[in-house]
């Protein structure tokens, strides 16, 4: 309760007493600051204590994080700079033993300050003479403009930089930035696909995948919680090179176009290998092409292997076969009606080269001589329902399933209609079209026992899960048809001593731009899986326009082209995967490779 400082009863009692009142007033007063005093002293003396509270918190958080820093493992600090906020540590690309595919390297990147030039005009020219992409008078121009700022190359070498500074200009200025670097020069070009620079200033840019894994890929890649994990890819960089070196001789000897080879393991899905010609430097990645008159493929960006989308031939007769065992139609021995040419409405299906087989052919020779009317009788039985099920369950009629920005481009070219003259044509490869890593993966489902498992450049860990499309049987008995076209078949060229190789054949003529097809220009397939006794990887090879010359007469079919490829990249290649070559004993005591 508040007292007052005059009261009432006790002054009244002082004057009758005539006592001083005054008095009275004063003592109050004394009363009600020693209150007032009490009260502030204890305010202060809570407010030290949490003060006191505090300090002893602060100092125990200093001396546990002293300790932390005393136990923990020394670091050297990384210095910072201005717009050092725009780089983002990009990781590494590996291939499947650790080799560096593609990393990063410090540079500098090159600008001028108009207004800081000495001598603008002979500065432009000395540029112009270091960097001959550059243009001396438009240099200048730039120079002179009344500009205060000027770009003049986003990277640049060691040895570049110091004949710019050789040249003494003040107004010529080094930014520091970060850029991807390809050691390995054009190997593995259409895989890995290029950089440029994103959001950038002048002392540092943001690099950015512009094709192939790098920009699929880009995401993972710029993390910066995986930037000290380098991406691992399937691919084997010796077995690359040396698949990429065989299909550029090969595209060479047989005057072709281009090409595109593949190497993928039948359990994993994993594609060890994967080339196209023509290729590039992705250092230095070419402009894409803007002639009228240029098809896509005569880009070396261009992926064949990928984006190609081509009638695949009698590559296809495989599966036309081993849907008509799994369904109990036929079996390898099951005669089939052969007899040329066969006529169906308006059509007429021929032999290649007027060949007739006869009227009744085993499922096993259909296979082996390529017979387009035994495999059309096939087809028939099949159905063109059962017949696109059966493709869709392969992949065909999807874009292709891989790890590069161009796959999903790469959708299969599927007939609207699909009557029984369709169903015909499409059991021996003509009429639809798809790409050859499309073909890979169905071969590869043929080979590991019937399981469809898509293709990855992704290291994995072990057998990939798919679906099964075939029973075990059927796709040996399959695979042992294909064996059949090598040791007596269209693919004779393919045997590889001890390598048990077997596989298709596929000769398409090529499509005109403006609709119908050429008489003398082909593409050419040939997919195999090997050993064919324990399938471990498919190897495909397909070219554009080739053609042996070696002979009086000229030879465009699969056989004396696609063929000798795939056999020389077996050869040189199944070493390196580790496939030791089978040998049979010849007599009682000498062992020998076992031969054709």
């Amino acid at each position: 309760m508040r007292t007052p400082l005059r009261p009432l009863a006790r002054i009244l009692q002082a004057r009758a007493e005539g006592a001083n009142p005054d008095l009275i007033e004063r003592e109050n007063l004394n009363h009600r600051h020693q209150a007032m005093h009490e009260r502030t002293h204890s305010r202060a003396a809570a407010r030290l204590g949490l003060m006191s509270a505090c300090f002893a918190a602060f100092f125990v958080l200093i001396g546990v994080r002293m300790g932390h820093l005393a136990a923990s493992e020394p670091v050297e600090p990384v210095a910072s700079a201005p717009g050092a906020e725009i780089v983002a540590q990009r990781a590494d690309i590996v291939d499947r033993n650790g080799r560096i595919l593609a990393t990063n390297m410090t540079t500098h990147a090159l600008y001028a300050h108009p207004v800081d030039m000495v001598d603008p005009e002979g500065t432009a020219k000395s540029l112009a003479a270091i960097f001959p992409d550059l243009d001396a008078a438009a240099l200048q121009r730039r120079f002179t403009d009344g500009r205060r700022f000027v770009w003049i190359r986003k990277v640049m070498s060691p040895e570049q930089m110091q004949k710019v500074h050789e040249i003494g200009d003040p107004g010529l200025l080094f930014g520091p930035r970060e850029m991807r670097l390809y050691p390995n020069g054009t190997l593995l070009a259409h895989v890995l696909g290029g950089y440029s620079f994103g959001a950038e200033g002048v002392h540092s840019a943001e690099v950015i995948g512009t094709a192939g894994i790098e920009k699929a890929m880009d995401a993972r890649l710029r993390d910066p919680a995986q930037g000290a994990e380098p991406l691992q890819l399937s691919i084997d960089l010796t077995v690359q090179a040396t698949v990429e070196e065989v299909l550029q001789a090969g595209i060479t000897a047989l005057n072709a176009r281009g090409g595109a080879a593949i190497i993928m393991d039948v359990n994993t899905g994993e594609i060890i290998a994967m080339a196209s010609a023509p290729t590039f430097d992705p250092n230095d990645r070419p402009v894409p092409l803007v002639s009228k008159d240029a098809e896509p493929s005569d880009s070396p960006l261009f992926n064949r292997a990928v984006q190609g989308v081509y009638e695949l031939g009698s590559t296809f007769k495989i599966f036309a076969v081993a849907q008509a065992m799994e369904l109990g139609l036929v079996n390898p021995d099951t005669m089939v009606d052969a007899n040329a040419p066969m006529i169906w409405g308006k059509h007429k299906i021929k032999e290649f080269e007027g060949h007739n087989y006869g009227p009744l052919l085993a499922v096993r020779d259909v296979i082996a001589k390529s017979s387009n009317v035994g495999t059309a009788h096939i087809a028939l039985m099949i159905g063109g329902l059962r017949q696109q099920a059966f493709l869709k369950s392969l992949g065909f009629f999807e874009p292709t399933p891989l790890e590069l920005v161009e796959a999903p481009g790469a959708k299969p070219l599927i007939p609207k209609k699909w009557p029984d003259i369709v169903t015909i044509t499409t059991s021996y490869g003509h009429g639809m079209s798809a790409s050859p890593m499309h073909l890979a993966a169905a071969y590869a489902a043929i080979g590991n026992g019937g399981i469809y498992i898509k293709p990855t450049l992704l290291k994995q860990n072990g057998p990939a899960r798919g679906t099964r499309i075939l029973s075990e049987k059927v796709a040996k008995d399959s695979v042992i048809m294909m064996r059949g076209v090598v040791t007596g078949g269209t693919a004779s060229l393919a045997e590889v001593p001890g390598y048990e190789v077997a596989g298709k054949t596929g000769t398409a003529d090529k499509p005109k731009r403006t609709g119908g097809y050429y008489k003398d220009k082909v593409i050419n397939t040939f997919a195999s899986v090997y050993p064919a006794s324990d399938p471990r990887y498919v190897v495909l090879v397909t070219l554009d326009e080739p053609v042996d010359t070696t002979g009086p007469k000229p030879k465009r079919t699969a056989g004396w082209t696609s063929v000798p490829v795939a056999a020389e990249i077996i050869r040189r290649t199944a070493p390196i995967l580790g496939i030791r070559p089978k040998v049979e004993l010849a007599g009682e005591t000498t062992l020998t490779a076992a031969s054709n």
